[in-house]
């Protein structure tokens, strides 16, 4: 089978079945403490509230996301939430009322944001450990080891679990038993964000970005290199100048184009079956982007939120009111994207309008994972491990 009959067969179904979660941390390696802020933050100005976001319940999930501010985003399945806390707490949450239906201690240290489907919950460890829970009652499934510490989402098909762990390397274990299928390595530079990017699985093929800038696409019944290429070039004498990690998760249309944000680089749109460049645009970002309808949505690097024509890459819109605050990845509910910051707000912003709709705020510890949302429903979890459901209205 050829990608290109593989990709069309295949990019339809994943859309609906595997999520897109997975956030990587925003600080560079040892060049932040105590997870402020590198830059000035803008100052939180008045504006016209035209939604309104109210508290369905929270509740506090073990001890948080600690000093390292592990990525430890939750995941939503169906009628339940499911997080965990940086010690090896790990909670399912019936997603409605806030009701806790089990509470499990791994007694290990979780490193990597989870992953709902299928009935399983996918996570990992900082020792390298890939962990499978039923959700039905926590009970683990199975547990594997990999090459080093994982902070991305494990990612899934209908066969593989694929890991992506911080010195490069992508293995692939089978989802029923936790057998390792192949591993696919890649050099590192010397410096790199803190964090990896995050596998985009499909049953055909793996597409992962990688910390020296650039992208793969991988055979994933043996993990060979189908095409690969460069998205960005590190620049500069330094060795931070230099940086140009792929630290999102590329994202995938149901017509086959791939999009890809860099680091000290570029927003990419490609033919994802052979890596044709669609179209480029000059904006940094260590976010994974989103797209809703004709519009890719994307975090740049400063926290201005840029709306970018789909097709031909050229800017809808810019929102710079939240500039330097440490913006989450953008989420989407019910026509408003979702944004957390260093703070602990929560914005809203009109999809199509640009402007700032609403605002609430969650914990002063900060918020540092991207929200979970389901139609008008936001989950955030803040970085002491406060998770607050929240719904907009109207």
């Amino acid at each position: 089978m050829t990608i290109s009959t593989a990709l069309n067969q295949g990019i339809s179904k994943k859309l609906m079945r595997v999520s897109l979660g997975a956030l990587t941390l925003a600080l560079l390696a040892g060049c932040a403490s105590k997870g402020e802020p590198a830059f000035t933050p803008k100052e939180l100005r008045s504006f016209d509230e035209i939604s309104s976001l109210d508290t369905q319940w929270r509740r506090t999930v073990g001890d948080g996301l600690g000093h390292a501010r592990y990525p430890i985003a939750p995941s939503r399945e169906g009628d339940t939430v499911f997080a965990a806390d940086v010690e090896g707490v790990v909670m399912a949450m019936n997603a409605n009322s806030g009701d806790v239906e089990w509470e499990i201690d791994l007694d290990t240290p979780i490193s990597s944001a989870l992953t709902a489907i299928a009935g399983q919950v996918y996570l990992a460890t900082g020792n390298g450990e890939v962990i499978a829970l039923d959700q039905n009652d926590g009970s683990e499934s199975w547990r594997s080891r990999v090459s080093s510490e994982v902070l991305a989402a494990p990612q899934a098909n209908q066969q593989l679990l694929v890991v992506q762990s911080v010195d490069g390397n992508i293995t692939a274990l089978d989802r029923a038993s936790g057998e390792e299928r192949w591993v696919y390595t890649s050099s590192q530079p010397s410096l790199t964000l803190r964090g990896t990017g995050t596998p985009m699985v499909i049953d055909p093929v793996t597409f992962v970005g990688l910390a020296n800038g650039r992208l793969a696409t991988l055979d994933n019944r043996s993990g060979q290199p189908l095409w690969d290429m460069q998205i960005a070039t590190p620049q500069g004498r330094s060795e931070v100048e230099r940086l140009v990690d792929l630290s999102g998760q590329p994202i995938i249309s149901p017509d086959g184009r791939l999009f890809v944000t860099s680091y000290n680089g570029r927003v990419v749109a490609l033919e994802a079956t052979q890596g044709d460049v669609l179209w480029e645009a000059d904006l940094s970002s260590r976010h994974t982007p989103i797209l809703v309808g004709d519009l890719l949505f994307v975090v740049t690097d400063d926290s201005q939120v840029v709306a970018l024509d789909a097709n031909s890459g050229r800017e809808v819109w810019r929102n710079d009111d939240l500039e330097d605050r440490w913006l989450t990845a953008p989420a989407f509910a019910d026509g408003r994207l979702v944004f957390g910051d260093f703070d602990g707000y929560v914005h809203l912003i009109d999809a199509r309008e640009g402007n700032i709709v609403g605002r609430t705020r969650v914990h002063s510890s900060g918020i540092t994972v991207r929200p979970v949302t389901e139609g008008s429903t936001i989950h955030v979890q803040a970085n002491n491990g406060r998770l607050e459901t929240l719904e907009v209205t109207p």
